[in-house]
């Protein structure tokens, strides 16, 4: 079977051959920038919001590219286009930017002096590992570790320094080995999931954390939309776990699931303690945007493996 191909620093290459080097600064320093899309029908969504997100993170990482945005777009949808015969007609692929300051051997700065390392990867789209959620919904559970407050490290910079992440992901675990984690910010505002942004739906309103504390999340923003499009009334609020543990419906949402119901939090059940109405809705609004029943896709990856 022939091998997906990587773009790497100007080259194609197989991703068996795809290799950096122990002093990139993406290793030394945690110095990169990321941001990741997906497709749907094999159709990149919302890929050009992408690249920008990632050149505005890039930009307040001080990290030079080297190449212009629309360079870095041209040369994603090519590496998609030569990697896209690989993959069966109901399969869709994940679209991931990593973008370092490249070479950093140790010494006393950390300022960019070499060509940047730049990573661009298609992977194949596996759901299976939320599948069940679409249906009976997660556990959502707040970890010991808080969000690194924006005036250290501004949240809507997509970074790979997922070290306060993993923690977190790792300690609500320890309660639930299902559980998906609701980082509070340092005040005990609702923040974010791990690459995911958090809503709740009392009395009909769905709301959704600011941007000050989580990421500027272009599902969160799709979704936000959806919404609009079907009339259900939205607000951007600052958001306490009390909102959560008397919200009619909670749900997270990021870039390959779409949106996540959740029907606990720590331990009490969310509403009736059953996926919501407006879950299911906002679900529905995803298919009729994109073409693809995210869902079904689950359902049938998930039965594919179990025959």
């Amino acid at each position: 079977m022939k091998e997906r191909l990587v773009y790497l620093s100007g080259e194609f290459v197989s991703e068996n051959e795809a290799k950096i080097s122990i002093f990139d600064a993406a290793v030394n320093l945690g110095h990169c920038v990321t941001d990741s899309a997906r497709t749907f029908g094999h159709t990149p969504f919302k890929l050009e919001e992408h690249v920008s997100r990632l050149y505005a993170s890039l930009k307040v990482a001080r990290i030079d590219p080297g190449i212009s945005e629309s360079t870095m777009l041209k040369v994603t949808y090519e590496l998609l286009e030569r990697n896209l015969p690989l993959y069966d007609p109901n399969q869709d692929c994940w679209i991931v930017h990593n973008v370092s300051s490249g070479m950093s051997p140790m010494g006393p700065s950390p300022v960019q002096t070499s060509n940047a390392t730049i990573m661009i990867a298609n992977q194949p789209l596996i759901l299976t590992g939320w599948q069940k959620y679409y249906h009976q919904g997660c556990h959502a559970v707040t970890p010991f570790s808080r969000q690194i407050p924006s005036q250290s490290l501004d949240s809507r910079i997509k970074n790979r320094s997922r070290m306060f992440y993993t923690l977190a992901e790792q300690e609500v675990k320890l309660v639930d080995k299902d559980a998906q984690s609701v980082i509070l910010d340092t005040d005990g505002f609702i923040a974010e999931n791990k690459g995911g942004n958090i809503f709740a739906v009392k009395d009909g309103v769905v709301r959704t954390s600011t941007t000050v504390n989580a990421l500027a999340g272009l599902t969160r923003e799709t979704t936000l939309q959806i919404c609009d499009t079907l009339g259900i009334e939205t607000e951007e609020t600052r958001l306490l776990p009390y909102d959560l543990y008397t919200a009619d419906e909670v749900f997270f949402t990021s870039t390959p699931y779409c949106l996540m119901p959740a029907t606990k939090f720590n331990g009490l059940a969310v509403g009736d303690g059953n996926v919501g109405p407006i879950s299911k809705a906002i679900l529905s609004g995803w298919k009729n945007l994109t073409g693809v029943d995210v869902v079904a896709q689950a359902d049938f990856q998930v039965e594919g493996c179990t025959k």
